[in-house]
């Protein structure tokens, strides 16, 4: 068994460490026993974790937890980069959110977290043509979660929403690499267009709560939109715009700031 866990840690850290911390919490409350060994212990890769709890929260009467299992099973499966997405998430909720001390947390108990990687699932089922039930799963991710995020958005890695409540993400939005965004922000279109119509986030770039971000414009790499702010207009890189509308007000104030979390106009 300790030859077993040496090979995992090595194979893979991030599982080999959830799992030394499921260990850990199950000691310290017993009472978490059946959760935490069906939503981890249970399992052999991360992959099969987030198959089991993302089929476990979006099951309804109208599709079983069983079925849903499979999708997600074959879809970590056929495509790695669901799985390397979900690591780099995860790291990026573990490093940015102050009330994450583990990284067990954001997989059982996260909605953020949980409702971006159900989101991943539905993004590869609608790039295979599989719309009904990528709008399926777009729909349960809302009832469930409080996130509407459509499955056609394209969202890089190292994505972390904090709260996650009333986030709103449409079709054609383009999200980068190491975005952080907090709850109630809409990336959103401004009329009835059905073209490419919603914002392009760049990579490294920090939104504040309840921010909405308007049509077909560009924010740069390692902006900052204040918390309240509309943004009608395209924001360079590296500066923090604030205010309805949204207006430039300074600079980022550091190199990355979806990393640093500092949402404080200094100077």
């Amino acid at each position: 068994m300790a030859q077993r866990k040496t090979q995992i840690a090595e194979i893979d850290p991030i599982w080999s460490r959830i799992r030394s911390e499921a260990e850990d919490a199950i000691k310290a409350e017993p009472l978490m026993g059946g959760l935490i060994h069906s939503g981890v212990l249970h399992h052999r890769t991360l992959e099969r974790a987030l198959a089991y709890r993302i089929s476990l929260k979006l099951a309804s009467g109208e599709m079983s937890e069983q079925i849903l299992r499979e999708i997600a099973d074959a879809a970590y499966e056929e495509d790695p980069e669901l799985g390397a997405a979900a690591r780099a998430d995860l790291a990026a909720v573990f490093e940015r959110d102050p009330a994450c001390h583990r990284l067990l947390q954001p997989l059982l108990y996260f909605k953020g977290y949980q409702a971006v990687q159900a989101y991943r699932i539905g993004h590869y089922l609608w790039l295979r043509g599989r719309i009904d039930l990528a709008h399926f799963i777009q729909m349960r991710v809302s009832e469930v979660f409080g996130v509407d995020i459509h499955p056609a958005a394209r969202i890089g890695r190292g994505l972390m929403i904090d709260h996650a409540h009333s986030i709103v993400i449409g079709e054609t939005a383009v999200v980068g690499d190491n975005v952080s965004m907090l709850h109630s922000v809409t990336l959103g279109g401004t009329g009835k267009e059905e073209e490419d119509r919603h914002p392009k986030i760049g990579n490294g770039v920090l939104i504040g709560a309840g921010a909405k971000v308007l049509g077909n414009i560009k924010v740069g790499n390692c902006s900052r939109i204040a918390a309240g702010s509309v943004v009608l207009e395209e924001v360079p890189a590296c500066k923090t715009v604030a205010g309805v509308p949204a207006r430039i007000v300074g600079e980022a104030g550091c190199a990355q700031p979806a990393v640093l979390m500092d949402q404080i106009l200094h100077g």
